[in-house]
């Protein structure tokens, strides 16, 4: 297929996707029916937006008891793209949705301005332009759709009207059933509620903006108050969609430089150009170009808001809680749309304490919108960084990643009281992971960071965008030096020589964070020995059998029974110092052995239940404590030296440790890395010993 074909046929494929009805002009009798025959059509902006998140999909998460939208979670639309990770993050946008779907039944949030607080690098920003991108998505299907109007023939009527105004699209985009009296209109949306199958009422009691007021009065003076005579020659209704990029029902608003901050940018300001058409005081010579009537109907997104002078803000007093705007030397025009704004910890520190932002503080729904607390999530977040980027052809080693996402979770998290359990136990509890969720009670870990933190627990910290640059930095220098892997010992290099060079870590952290990375680093060498281990010394078979002896033992003991010797065949008690053996690999205390004994027994049972036999690899606990029983049975026969010195080993049994490590995930550079790191660390720990 030549160029002019493709491109041919993408122009086809575009032009196929755009819904049919948005080059039409339909008549307001037309859209009565549509109305009626689908009442949702007349949905104000809070409800369509509630509708949104639910129509591409939602997953209940009965454990955190928060909905994830797949919006958030899966990104339909970008393909997975801009998916968002940790339980936190999915909280937060529970909580806006709700404040969006409570403001669609009318209960107040309707009339607030939703403020994401956060830390930079939490999400704010992207959660907002991922709505704004699905509003778009949204309104150009038939679930979505919405419509507005535009006036025909008025120079017909209206003599001094300009030529080039003979016709005008509804400046706000309003509803066409604003052109409708309000007792008209009432009656109409009775019997529209009447068919509607939603959580919520239709309602509209907004007026026309002041241009199409004029027009509808110069009209009705024309036709004798014949209002039918009006909509059928002079009104056509249209498709709207949200827009972005040509402020259609999405508008985003930045604040600029104190000094030049003018409230027409939200509110509009004359049209000079019809200025010496109209006059100054006609209506026609009006330019909705505002941001909050460029919003109408949809989204108003304000970014850095707590940045606007506080005079600036009281703008947003009025759009919020009145839904009305007021320009300059113009009358109050209704507005319908969701104020969706954020803003970082010093911003709002600053205008927390001003009791003169009382009354914004007062229309304004707090979500907090912290960093990611589980590590394992966070580090996902590296990884989308490197799926979407144009990464060179470098291998990530085993736990890189996670590491570094480690590290930011420590910098986030509250330190526990009572010194019962460490920073990186809570962390490690506050990912699920194995021993430190089941043995630790995360609730209260939550709780208690809910009262000692300044904010909320994870509203400081280091940024995902400190880490990915020293990530990304971090793969630049192993390709300098002609290193195909990245590892966690080049990652923490580059974390340990800027954590003093960046910008938004206060000097007051430096020795803190220092502190933290040398945990990670404590925990990254019990993870880089325990899988040198497996490559050393894992031998399924040998588990297996010590994992069928472990169980025997463990069910004669809760039974209170006796056990057969596999050698002599004669029964005896169960060996205790065998338990134990086992059982302290995995650290667990004299008076927890009986409540691990029976989780294992249980799992058993549950196995059995399902059909499914006994496998000891097949539960992580019992596995790792076997293993490393393994090892220490094994490694007195281990020369730990020639893990450092290739010319210490054979070869071939140097290769086979090198494969073994390959099998988890390891480069042959990495896995030759891994090794040697392990291999001093061990050998120093021996010789300690």
């Amino acid at each position: 297929m030549t160029d002019m074909e493709t491109l041919q046929q993408l122009s086809e494929e575009y032009r196929d996707s755009i819904p049919t009805d948005l080059r039409e002009a339909r008549s307001f009798d037309w859209y009565l029916e549509e109305c009626y025959s689908d009442p949702k059509v007349a949905r104000n902006a809070h409800q369509r937006v509630a509708d949104m998140f639910d129509f591409y999909g939602t997953e209940y998460d009965e454990e955190d008891g928060v909905v994830e939208y797949h919006i958030a979670s899966e990104d339909p639309v970008s393909d997975g793209e801009n998916v968002f990770y940790g339980r936190e993050v999915h909280e937060s946008i529970h909580q806006f949705v709700n404040k969006v779907k409570s403001g669609a039944r009318g209960l107040g949030p309707e009339k607030r301005i939703k403020l994401l607080l956060g830390p930079v690098g939490s999400g704010k920003s992207h959660l907002d332009r991922q709505i704004r991108l699905y509003f778009e998505d949204y309104t150009a299907r038939e679930e979505g759709r919405m419509y507005t109007f535009r006036w025909t023939n008025l120079r017909d009527v209206i003599p001094d009207q300009d030529p080039e105004d003979d016709t005008v699209r509804s400046p706000m985009n309003q509803d066409p059933l604003v052109l409708l009296p309000q007792p008209q209109r009432d009656t109409v949306i009775e019997e529209l509620n009447e068919r509607l199958d939603a959580p919520y009422t239709i309602s509209n009691e907004q007026a026309l903006d002041p241009a199409s007021e004029f027009y509808m009065d110069r009209l009705l003076d024309h036709y004798d108050d014949d209002l039918q005579a009006v909509l059928d020659n002079h009104v056509e209704v249209i498709r709207l969609v949200a827009d972005e990029n040509k402020r259609q029902a999405i508008e985003t608003f930045e604040p600029k430089d104190k000094k030049n901050q003018d409230e027409t940018e939200l509110t509009g300001t004359v049209n000079y150009s019809k200025l010496a058409v109209y006059g100054e005081s006609d209506p026609r010579a009006f330019d909705y170009s505002g941001a909050f009537c460029r919003a109408n109907r949809g989204i108003f997104s304000g970014e850095e808001l707590l940045k606007l002078q506080r005079e600036f803000l009281y703008d947003f007093l009025h759009a919020s809680q009145e839904q009305t705007i007021k320009p300059k030397n113009n009358p109050r025009i209704d507005i319908d749309q969701v104020i969706v704004g954020r803003t970082n910890m010093p911003e709002y520190r600053e205008k927390k304490g001003d009791e003169k932002m009382e009354a914004f503080n007062d229309r304004t729904k707090r979500i907090d919108f912290p960093y990611v607390l589980q590590y394992e999530a966070e580090s996902e977040i590296y990884r989308k960084m490197l799926r979407n980027a144009d990464v060179p052809d470098i291998h990530v080693e085993p736990h890189t990643l996670q590491m570094a996402g480690l590290f930011g979770v420590l910098t986030r998290i509250e330190e526990p009281d009572g010194g019962e359990v460490t920073l990186v136990q809570k962390a490690k509890a506050y990912a699920g992971e194995g021993d430190a969720a089941d043995e630790i009670d995360v609730r209260k870990l939550r709780e208690e960071a809910s009262e000692t933190a300044d904010v909320g627990e994870g509203m400081n910290g280091v940024s995902p965008r400190f880490i990915g640059d020293e990530i990304a930095e971090a793969i630049m220098d192993s390709m300098h030096r002609d290193r195909e892997f990245l590892s966690p010992l080049t990652t923490f290099n580059h974390l340990e020589e800027n954590i003093e060079n960046h910008g938004s870590i206060p000097e007051e952290n430096f020795e803190t964070y220092h502190r933290y990375l040398e945990l990670v680093r404590e925990e990254y060498k019990e993870r880089a020995i325990e899988d040198v281990r497996a490559a050393l010394a894992y031998d399924i078979d040998e588990i297996r059998r010590q994992g069928e002896k472990y169980m025997d033992h463990v069910m004669a003991y809760i039974d209170d029974d006796t056990v057969e010797d596999s050698i002599t065949g004669r029964e005896q008690e169960p060996d205790e110092k065998f338990l134990r053996d086992v059982e302290e690999r995995l650290d667990v205390p004299e008076d927890r052995k009986d409540d691990f004994r029976q989780e294992v027994a249980n799992w058993v049972s549950r196995r059995a239940r399902e059909g499914s036999s006994f496998e000891p690899h097949d539960n992580d606990r019992l596995r790792r404590a076997l293993e490393r029983k393994l090892w220490e049975d094994k490694k007195h026969n281990i020369n730990f030296s020639a893990l450092v010195s290739s010319g210490d080993v054979d070869d071939d049994e140097r290769s086979a440790w090198i494969s073994a490590l390959e099998e988890q995930g390891y480069s042959e550079a990495g896995a030759k890395e891994v090794l040697e790191f392990a291999g001093a660390e061990v050998a120093r720990s021996e010789m300690e010993e």
